[in-house]
């Protein structure tokens, strides 16, 4: 048994980002074509289609705003005019900002962790969702974390968008399962990423003793799963919120 997604075609939003950028390899190299959405880092978005085209994979790069429904649907338009519409979507992207008390945060961080965690799921599901309709398969994957569980000091912002996006993820898992789309989310621990390895960070002592596998994961670790959800041995998920950090957090029945 193997991850076979060939001919499907899987858009993931954020995908410059350091996450994104290796959830794009992953999918691609388990067969799928690929939808690189970015925001601004044309550098990065260009040098990405480049390995996926190298991959032997078919890639294109589209810049959307995916806090603005026009935005999505421009880039739903064009998707739709010179390459594959996605079987397979994953909601990657997140703004980022400084985390501080309630009484500290500012009100525009809770109002962009709305738009980028809540909004961001509707717009897809909205633009996209309708044509995996149609083919009766798709996939919706959201990134969500394990700060949706822990709730600790100065998560406020973040938590209460990711909780709002696990909302929409369940209410449209029963929503659209009856025609074959799954809907699901992955939610990372703190996570080894490039930045680390080039900073040598990898290791945080207190973080990892709170790990029940004694380390942190890796971004290749965070990929793999999305890579299992979106594959057909994953066919009979749905609705699910799957931790990748160690057990660090443990969903209990």
């Amino acid at each position: 048994m193997k991850l076979d997604l060939s001919g499907k075609t899987a858009l993931i939003t954020g995908a410059t980002g350091e996450l994104g950028r290796v959830i794009t390899r992953t999918l691609a190299s388990c067969g799928a074509d690929v939808i690189i959405q970015y925001r601004s880092n044309d550098d990065n978005a260009v040098k990405l289609n480049k390995e996926i085209h190298a991959m032997g994979r078919k890639a294109v790069a589209v810049r959307a705003d995916v806090t603005d429904m026009a935005s999505v649907q421009h880039m739903k338009d064009t998707i739709a005019a010179g390459f594959s519409m996605p079987d397979i979507v994953v909601a990657n992207a997140v703004i980022q900002y400084q985390w501080t008390s309630v009484l500290e945060q500012p009100l525009e961080d809770y109002a962009s962790q709305f738009e980028s965690c809540v909004m961001q799921s509707v717009h897809l599901a909205k633009c996209f969702v309708p044509e995996m309709i149609s083919k009766g398969w798709g996939r919706m994957i959201g990134i969500n974390t394990e700060c949706a569980m822990q709730n600790f000091p100065t998560q406020s912002a973040y938590v209460s968008g990711k909780r709002g996006m696990d909302g929409v993820y369940r209410v449209l898992a029963k929503e659209i399962g009856a025609h074959g789309i799954t809907v699901n989310q992955v939610a990372p621990g703190w996570t080894i990423s490039e930045r680390d390895r080039i900073h040598g960070t990898e290791r945080n002592a207190d973080y990892e003793r709170s790990v029940p596998l004694g380390h942190r994961g890796t971004d290749q670790d965070i990929a793999n799963a999305v890579a299992f959800l979106a594959s057909d041995l994953a066919a009979f998920i749905t609705g699910a919120y799957l931790p990748v950090c160690g057990g660090n957090v443990m969903p209990a029945i």
